[in-house]
């Protein structure tokens, strides 16, 4: 007899999972409580312009390539010639080429570093990452049975010289003497909300997923991932039933036998949740004890993002940019207040400006900017009050740097954390879940299934391994695993 299963949600992870499990024979509902899929990854279209609303990074697109397999279908994408665009505060402005040993060449330049260091840092990097990915990010490690095997021990103690107890600024600082080079590579801490300055050293692997496997562009955006990963579910038979809110997970004897939406029950073999781990916990499961990591969370950091239509196109800008503040260590320490959250004065801005590459983007002689600056999530601030602070920070740095915005707007919309919260049910807008602040951080995410409760399964940026598109799809893999296991049990 056909197995059934229930997704809950159709973001990257949900969708990836829907394709997979569908692909094992079942038969595969997905509910979601928007009338769109794409969970974080959303677009707007307003005025002539289009932007991505989520994530706009783009890397390890084989992992979108591999759902694709004899479907007949594919995503068309470029790989970019550079990285990203870098302004700092002294005025020097870095474009990082893609090319590895290119990219070693010009930052020594700016920066006064040892090409040489540069180079062996991102050897490093790939070394890290080749070692310890198939463990830590394509396994579900959190079975002492799939970690502690032979092979795995031999990955763990390699580890050991990647100074996994050191945080990412202070792995950075041993590496480098250029304070532009350290910044530069502690930002990858904040692509899983978190703090360089507390992050373990193992993450500065993320940084080998742009610099040595490369950033790429898909054609129209990112949000056209969605709609591929889409159409590959429906043509697998995938059902989705849109503007359908999950109330509840059903349970029997400690197994997940369905789920109710919009006030009825649909039954299933196997329940997976896509949707934010914390709020799948305390809300479609209340009667049940949640795990100590959902109990006592460390959330990351969440965002506010400016949507801005603005007439002109600005030769300053690459597709990806970051202006940098002037006191990292300051902006950081900003983003994690006791009390309420103030904007930083000087904060590190990142511009996706999409419409370079996708001229349908914005209407011609024009320009959409994406326009974020890290904020701690949300403990209940008056988000509206902080968001004129921020944008006269924001703007106040973009002009310093030749670029005047104000004249030229045509459209403007603004997410904050508590509004990231209401749209995508992100606990406190934060948008990875936990943070990875801390040496065992990898330990204490959420494992994608469930001890406690049978035929239970967990998919996307809050549990392992992680958020971000490459991770989400990540642990679509890592369910389809599991879900084997359990077929095979049956």
């Amino acid at each position: 007899m056909e197995k059934s299963a229930i997704v809950i949600g159709s973001g990257a992870g949900g969708l990836a999972t829907a394709i997979r499990l569908s692909a094992l024979g079942l038969k595969v509902s997905v509910f979601e409580k928007n009338s769109v899929p794409g969970g974080k990854i959303g677009q707007i279209r307003e005025k002539g312009y289009r932007f991505d609303t989520g994530p706009s990074l783009f890397t390890l697109p084989q992992l979108v390539e591999e759902l694709s397999t004899n479907s007949g279908r594919s995503l068309s994408y470029q790989k970019l010639d550079t990285i990203s665009r870098y302004f700092y505060p002294d005025g020097t402005v870095f474009t990082a080429p893609a090319d590895p040993g290119k990219f070693a060449k010009d930052m020594a330049l700016v920066a006064d570093e040892d090409p040489e260091r540069i180079s062996k840092y991102l050897a490093d990097t790939a070394n890290l990452y080749n070692l310890s990915s198939p463990v830590f990010l394509f396994s579900a490690f959190h079975r002492l049975s799939k970690l502690f095997t032979r092979n795995n021990l031999g990955v763990l103690s390699g580890m050991i010289k990647f100074s996994p107890l050191k945080s990412m600024h202070a792995l950075n600082q041993q590496a480098f003497r250029s304070e532009k080079t350290i910044q530069l590579f502690d930002r990858y801490a904040t692509y899983n909300g978190s703090d360089p300055y507390k992050a373990p050293a193992t993450l500065n692997m993320i940084a080998h997923l742009e610099h040595n496997l490369g950033a790429f562009f898909p054609e129209g955006g990112i949000f056209p991932i969605v709609e591929h990963l889409y159409q590959l579910a429906l043509d697998q038979g995938v059902i989705f039933h849109f503007d359908n809110r999950v109330e509840e997970i059903l349970l029997q004897h400690k197994k997940a036998t369905g789920i109710r939406s919009n006030g009825k029950l649909y039954e299933a073999d196997l329940v997976v949740s896509g949707g934010d781990i914390f709020k799948t916990w305390n809300t479609l499961l209340p009667k049940n004890r949640s795990p100590r990591t959902v109990r006592k969370p460390n959330l990351s950091t969440s965002a506010m993002i400016f949507y801005l239509g603005v007439k002109g196109c600005f030769d300053q800008l690459d597709l990806h940019n970051i202006l940098f503040s002037a006191n990292y260590e300051a902006e950081f320490r900003a983003l994690s207040p006791k009390g309420k959250s103030i904007p930083y004065e000087d904060p590190t801005v990142y511009i996706y400006n999409s419409s370079l590459l996708n001229k349908e983007d914005a209407p011609p002689g024009c320009s959409n900017l994406f326009i974020m600056i890290n904020t701690a999530y949300n403990r209940g601030e008056d988000w509206d009050e902080l968001s004129g602070i921020a944008r006269k920070h924001i703007f106040s740095k973009l002009k310093a740097h030749g670029i005047d915005l104000s004249p030229g707007i045509e459209f403007e919309h603004v997410a904050t954390p508590a509004s990231i919260e209401k749209m995508t049910l992100s606990t406190a807008g934060a948008l990875y879940g936990n943070s990875s602040n801390s040496p065992t951080s990898a330990f204490n995410r959420h494992p994608n299934f469930s001890r406690r409760i049978k035929n239970l399964f967990f998919v996307g940026g809050s549990v392992h391994p992680g958020g971000g598109i490459p991770l989400c799809l990540a642990s679509a893999k890592i369910v389809e695993e599991e879900v084997k296991s359990y077929l095979n049990r049956s």
